[in-house]
């Protein structure tokens, strides 16, 4: 079961999330805050697989909540859905540790998805956000070797290690590694960032 934690100022859009959330039968939404310094109160406490939150919040910002979370409680994953995709918002967020980035237009059924891609290692970014950050984000100075590059084109697809694995037919382990020298070389901190290099460079559309 994939138990989320909605950080929303308005009580009505939390409470169609809450709504359309649990409706999927593997998924449960395990409490709300309006902001950000009750969501980190309440993690403390509910320990949730996932974080879907939106950036702009009263008193401590979406992004600040971001770093809080990940410094306090690295095994939580922080999902933005937001109406925000401006380079102000989408960067710091994505340096903030950030495991997807939505935007409110997402349809029910694909962010339903998009959560149970980051509940398994993915990544998912909402196309117009890539399209946001492509411009600002360095090319790699490092060269990645084909089967680097393979790994770094399924990381953008969204896939866990674990699926790569399968897909290549490799070991999670040699997954792994690979993952850490993509990272190493691309000269960035998470897979989401390995997969806005990867849409910019054309590794994926």
């Amino acid at each position: 079961m994939i138990t989320v934690l909605l950080v929303d100022d308005h009580e009505l859009v939390r409470a169609g999330l809450r709504t359309f959330l649990e409706l999927q039968p593997d998924m449960a939404v395990v409490g709300e805050a309006g902001s950000g310094e009750q969501a980190l109160a309440l993690v403390a406490g509910l320990a949730p697989d996932i974080v879907l939150l939106d950036l702009v919040l009263p008193g401590m910002s979406g992004v600040d909540t971001v770093r809080r979370l990940r410094a306090a409680h690295p095994d939580v994953k922080v999902v933005v859905l937001t109406s925000f995709a401006g380079q102000d918002s989408v960067l710091p967020a994505v340096r903030a540790g950030v495991a997807g980035y939505l935007l409110k237009d997402v349809g029910p059924a694909e962010l339903a998805d998009a959560l149970r891609s980051v509940y398994a290692g993915g990544s998912p970014l909402h196309p117009t956000v890539a399209a946001t950050v492509l411009r600002q984000v360095s090319a790699a100075a490092d060269p990645l070797t084909p089967r680097e590059r393979e790994v770094l084109r399924l990381i953008a697809l969204g896939l866990s290690n674990r699926l790569i694995a399968r897909e290549l037919v490799l070991s999670e382990k040699t997954v792994k590694t690979h993952v850490s020298a993509v990272l190493a070389k691309l000269g960035v901190a998470d897979r989401t960032q390995a997969a806005l290099l990867a849409v910019r460079d054309g590794v994926t559309p």
